[in-house]
């Protein structure tokens, strides 16, 4: 029996592309060359780790960038399969930072600047759809970065019980995500909203751009599959380098955004 080809990729560890990226990509040109077909099954996370000589994280942070585009599908206690075209995402369909500024073909990353758990007041019981006060959850906020330059200063709340062993040190290194994806809770829809602002003293700081300089609130509300809000975000944006665009037609409106470098 022929190794799976993925076990005979080679990967560069002394490129400045993250492992995980370079086997991404590989997977994708793969399917692309008609090496990997819809239905095909993925190695195993041990079998990757052992032939390729990375982390089993590595592993985890690769297929889940593939999950949150669509191109691959986990199935419970089967293992990891190819995706049908009809199931994958386009481009201008995915929900996370991380998969949207690569789409875009730019580098994405993160510092996170703060991480606790918290009791939510009745505002945000009200955006999670919490029946309690007693619900613990994370909020964390991060400075999202496109190619290295600050771009979004995000705050994120997730009830604890979907992910109830996330750390600090669990989120430096892996995308949220792909974490959901492990214990599968997958987004199937989400409810946007934004408005035009001006950013004050310590945001703009934070975003490298000058006071009083014009940004977007964003608000963000994530359901699964199952019609749980698992996801409630609040992102101020660099109005200099997004442009928002509007298509209209008789079918329908369309709505998508663009992130430039500075």
């Amino acid at each position: 029996m022929n190794p799976h080809p993925i076990l005979s990729a080679k990967l560069q560890p002394n490129s400045d592309r993250p492992l995980y990226d370079q086997l991404v990509d590989i997977i994708k040109k793969y399917v692309s060359a008609g090496i990997l077909s819809a239905g095909d099954m993925l190695p195993s996370e041990s079998a990757m780790c052992e032939s390729l000589g990375i982390s089993r994280s590595t592993v985890r942070q690769a297929i889940g960038s593939l999950e949150e585009e669509g191109l691959v599908v986990r199935k419970q206690g089967r293992g990891t399969f190819i995706a049908e075209p009809a199931m994958r995402r386009r481009n201008d369909n995915v929900y996370s930072f991380t998969s949207e500024v690569m789409a875009l073909g730019h580098k994405p990353s993160s510092t996170i600047l703060e991480f606790e758990t918290i009791r939510p007041d009745e505002q945000l019981q009200r955006m999670l759809s919490l029946q309690s006060g007693d619900i613990p959850v994370f909020r964390f906020v991060r400075i999202r970065r496109l190619d290295g330059q600050p771009l979004l200063l995000e705050t994120s709340y997730y009830p604890r019980y979907v992910y109830p062993n996330l750390t600090r040190e669990i989120l430096e290194t892996h995308s949220m995500y792909s974490l959901l994806y492990e214990v599968g809770i997958v987004p199937a829809s989400a409810e946007d909203s934004y408005r035009a602002v001006i950013l004050g003293e310590r945001e703009a700081r934070l975003l490298g751009c000058e006071p009083g300089s014009p940004g977007f609130y964003h608000e963000r509300r994530t359901k699964s599959d199952f019609g749980e809000i698992f996801e409630f975000t609040q992102s101020l944006i660099r109005g200099d380098r997004t442009r928002l665009d509007v298509v209209m037609q008789k079918n329908g409106v369309s709505f998508s955004r663009h992130f430039e470098k500075g």
